[in-house]
């Protein structure tokens, strides 16, 4: 009897990853209004259609990557202090979105989202979720006042104003939180 030998992921891996490759290249060089499903295709060295049936839609595939590379299952901090972990977790929202693909990827993603929550979104409450969850003394936050208070300025700079964005950010951000001081 033989045994059928299986590759990690097989050609669809090998499909998405392409694709993905192909959208953060072609939105770093043109912009998210210049790009087509047929120009990904072709860049990722794919059928059109495969991307069709994947996604759907233009929209649904740039909001799909965008929310793909930060790995929602990546570990967390957890130091058993909660607001060491809430640093370390914005700070690295700010790194990872510092990068001008992952920056230019989110404004993308946000075009695109429409009137749905989107998997960032989604993800990111997961997180703060957890991050309250675990941590010894949760000081009677909830997930919301996490996303208010650090995620969402995160964001909401790196679309609208990235050069505000520095490793002051993250710090500042949690100790508004810890401070309740709200945010105008």
């Amino acid at each position: 009897m033989t045994t059928k030998s299986t590759r990690p992921g097989g050609r669809s891996a090998a499909v998405l990853a392409a694709v993905k490759a192909a959208v953060e290249e072609l939105i770093a060089e043109r912009g998210r209004g210049a790009i087509t499903i047929p120009m990904v295709a072709e860049r990722a060295g794919v059928n059109p259609t495969s991307v069709y049936r994947r996604w759907g839609d233009l929209q649904t595939m740039i909001n799909d990557i965008a929310t793909y590379r930060l790995d929602p299952n990546r570990p967390l901090p957890n130091t058993s202090d909660l607001r060491r972990d809430v640093e370390l977790w914005a700070e690295e929202f700010v790194a990872h979105y510092s990068k001008p693909v992952n920056a230019a990827l989110l404004r993308a993603g946000a075009g695109a989202a429409g009137d749905v929550e989107s998997d960032c979104l989604r993800n990111r409450r997961v997180e703060a979720s957890l991050l309250i969850e675990r941590a010894p003394e949760s000081f009677g936050l909830d997930p919301e006042e996490l996303i208010d208070y650090v995620i969402a300025p995160i964001i909401y700079r790196i679309i609208f104003s990235p050069w505000t964005v520095d490793k002051t950010t993250a710090p500042r951000l949690v100790s508004r939180l810890f401070a309740r001081v709200p945010i105008a």
